[in-house]
């Protein structure tokens, strides 16, 4: 005879949400794309949602490709496993390094009726409305530059607009460690602002293309001249998503709509739900996930 423990519990329990549940899942390498999804979740409220940082294996930004995809992969087969059948790679590194080859290769084999999107594009198809000069200047991690993807992409939509992209390695670790307010992150935003504005004055348009940036916009803002925009992207995400789920009601159908958000990471709980609330802007409760296991 069986006998049933609270393990045996716990696993028919999640197997009951996930058969029973279909939320938008949200993947970022770590903190960063809550600030996209705190914008998603302030738009689209009704939706149920799953968002995962990979902390653990956290920072993607200078990571080889081939290692961001392979990290990426397993994120968004949890998803799956979870009952997503929508994904977004809240992360600039995760899609310019890995959401192309899941799109064109991953998802006819493993999920042809699911879907991944990522943070890339819906910026570069909005990014050329808000600059006057033509000048934008791109601001991301080593790994979302030296990419070139925005480069490409806002060239799509935009070929008039000339970018100059500028990595700024110093901020995500100022973000991460608490110090996004202390006096030495003035330093390092002037710092790559300086050099920014000196190779390019005619800039009229910053874009913070990653996720982590954000927390520092104010002082950003105080070290440009007066008159240059400084654009964040979880609104231009958020608003893409509901377009696209207008567009497309064989995905918008499948979601369900309690207003449910769960929130997991691969590194600890306590340490992620302490960071989470600064950048998703309210209290967070996490669950871990053991990559690969769970």
């Amino acid at each position: 005879m069986s006998v049933l423990t609270d393990a045996h519990f716990f696993m028919f329990n999640r197997y009951l949400y996930i058969m029973a549940s279909h939320p938008i899942g949200i993947f970022d390498s770590g903190y960063g794309g809550l600030t996209v999804f705190r914008s998603i979740a302030a738009l689209l409220p009704q939706y149920d949602y799953l968002y995962l940082g990979d902390n653990a294996r956290a920072p993607y930004g200078n990571r080889s490709f081939e290692t961001v995809y392979e990290y990426t992969l397993e994120c968004v087969e949890w998803f799956f496993r979870m009952g997503c059948p929508l994904v977004i790679l809240a992360c600039n590194t995760a899609s310019a390094k890995a959401l192309r080859t899941i799109q064109e290769q991953d998802l006819p084999r493993i999920a042809p009726d699911k879907r991944v999107l990522g943070v890339i594009r819906p910026t570069a198809e909005m990014i050329g409305s808000y600059t006057d000069t033509n000048s934008v200047g791109v601001l991301g991690t080593k790994g979302t530059i030296s990419s070139g993807s925005y480069e490409i992409e806002i060239s799509k939509f935009f070929p008039e607009v000339t970018v100059y992209p500028l990595a700024c390695p110093m901020w995500v670790p100022l973000v991460e460690y608490g110090e996004y307010k202390s006096e030495g992150a003035d330093f390092f935003v002037g710092k790559y602002l300086d050099q920014l504005m000196a190779n390019a004055p005619d800039i009229d348009t910053i874009l913070l293309a990653c996720t982590h940036y954000p927390l520092l916009a104010d002082k950003i803002k105080k070290h440009l001249p007066e008159g240059v925009k400084v654009v964040s992207q979880g609104p231009i995400v958020a608003d893409s998503l509901a377009d696209y789920l207008q567009r497309h009601p064989e995905t918008e159908l499948q979601l369900t709509k309690t207003g449910d958000m769960r929130f997991y990471t691969t590194d600890d709980t306590t340490d992620f739900d302490n960071h989470a609330s600064v950048f998703f802007g309210e209290r967070v409760q996490s669950a871990h996930l053991r990559v690969g296991k769970d």
